[in-house]
């Protein structure tokens, strides 16, 4: 259980998020959705700590984070940064094993766990086959799915992802999502993502959380969290909510100029 306790964060004397309550869903897909500059990402990155709250706490299986070592959060939570930077010529296999180091000591060194994980989320993430070629010659794509495999390796409970989506084609999107849905079904992990994408949000969340003026606008499920009122006041967009075709979640459909047939 990850919740925030009348969380404010903030740069300086600007706040970004202030006087915030928030409780993510055990064992679910929760997406982040707002405008650009809303706090989504600050939010996010408050919840893995690496941002200080101004006031206000963020409770991890009810104790609060701060009280937590640095070692044991990292062995139940897991954070995939927006733009991950890798030292040069690390390769992707070195950046993978990287994600298990929480759960080794001078005690308990390389394992064929940890073997066994690595080589199954690099599987997963189709990244078997660029093992060996380091992470600064991978194309934009390629790059993010191989943080994505080391952010699997921490194999921990709770995966929050700042837009993973970023830099990949269409195809890659759906596959990377997928994964994660699957990720959920099977092993039942509690995924947090920040999305751009509302109708991609609508078809992987089970619940959708709008950020707007330094807080909560309105969360719940995604046929209840996205109307146009909704799109409206935190996009400042004019929109249709339609029905997903193919899995009956809402889409959303903008106003604006464009080619009339």
């Amino acid at each position: 259980m990850l919740e925030a306790n009348s969380l404010s964060l903030g740069y300086g004397q600007t706040k970004v998020i202030e006087d915030l309550q928030l409780t993510i869903p055990k064992g679910e897909i929760t997406v982040f959705v707002g405008a650009n500059g809303c706090g989504k990402s600050t939010l996010l990155r408050s919840l893995a700590r690496l941002i200080k709250p101004q006031t206000g706490e963020i409770l991890l299986n009810g104790m609060g984070l701060k009280k937590q070592s640095t070692k044991e959060v990292a062995k139940k939570l897991a954070i995939l940064p927006q733009t991950p930077l890798a030292p040069e010529g690390l390769t992707v296999l070195q950046l993978v094993k990287q994600g298990r180091y929480p759960h080794q000591s001078w005690l308990k060194q390389w394992s064929e766990e940890d073997e066994s994980v690595v080589n199954r989320v690099l599987e997963l993430t189709d990244m078997k086959e660029f093992e060996e070629k380091t992470v600064d010659s991978l194309s934009g794509g390629q790059r993010q799915r191989a943080w994505i495999a080391m952010t699997l390796a921490q194999k921990t409970d709770v995966i929050l992802l700042d837009e993973p989506t970023t830099y990949l084609d269409l195809a890659h999107q759906i596959e990377i999502l997928d994964l994660l849905f699957e990720l959920n079904e099977k092993e039942n992990r509690t995924i947090v993502m920040v999305l751009h994408d509302l109708n991609l949000a609508c078809r992987y969340a089970h619940h959708i959380v709008a950020i707007c003026d330094k807080n909560v606008y309105s969360q719940g499920k995604p046929e209840e969290v996205i109307t146009p009122q909704m799109v409206n006041d935190v996009f400042s967009m004019r929109c249709e909510i339609g029905k997903d075709p193919l899995y009956g979640t809402p889409v959303c459909i903008p106003y604006g100029k464009g080619r009339k047939i």
